[in-house]
């Protein structure tokens, strides 16, 4: 039962990670001349970095940004009540707390990615010769991470 624990800690410690490096890391769309996130396009000919500029209205983008923060946050809130609950919680019962702001978290990401996915021409319409970047598929990758998460803490009994 304790390597249970041990793997499920390590799970959701690399999901969190999943879900920094793709709401920090600048490659959700790049190019052969740029990379770009949800914060700012970087040249990579002369190094220089601007903040990110939308052809439309911007909310959308902003929507992206508030919902991959919040997912970050509600993730690290469930883990830190994961442990919370793993101490105080009685034998038998399940982890419904933690596993619900889990998949709160996994509702953000998939929120803010299915906008990014949307509304990509409002974002990189300019450019034709581009795709998506690994901060973008890990950003799936955390929504599905999430999910399974959260499916799991609410499956999850405390057992002796």
């Amino acid at each position: 039962m304790l390597v249970l624990l041990g793997l499920i800690i390590v799970f959701h410690i690399i999901t969190a990670a999943l879900l920094f490096i793709a709401t920090i890391d600048n490659a959700w769309w790049r190019s052969d001349m740029y990379s770009t996130d949800i914060w700012q396009t970087c040249f990579i000919n002369n190094s220089s970095c601007s903040p990110v500029k939308v052809l439309a209205d911007s909310s959308y983008l902003e929507a992206v940004q508030a919902t991959m923060i919040l997912s970050v946050i509600l993730c690290c809130i469930s883990f830190f009540i994961f442990l919370i609950q793993l101490f105080r919680l009685p034998k038998g019962e399940r982890f419904l707390v933690a596993g619900s702001f889990q998949l709160l978290s996994s509702l953000c990401v998939m929120i803010a990615a299915s906008i990014y996915t949307n509304r990509r021409e409002n974002f990189h319409d300019f450019d034709t010769d581009s795709n998506y970047g690994y901060s973008y598929i890990l950003a799936w990758i955390g929504f599905a991470f999430t999910l399974l998460g959260g499916v799991m803490y609410m499956v999850l009994r405390k057992r002796k």
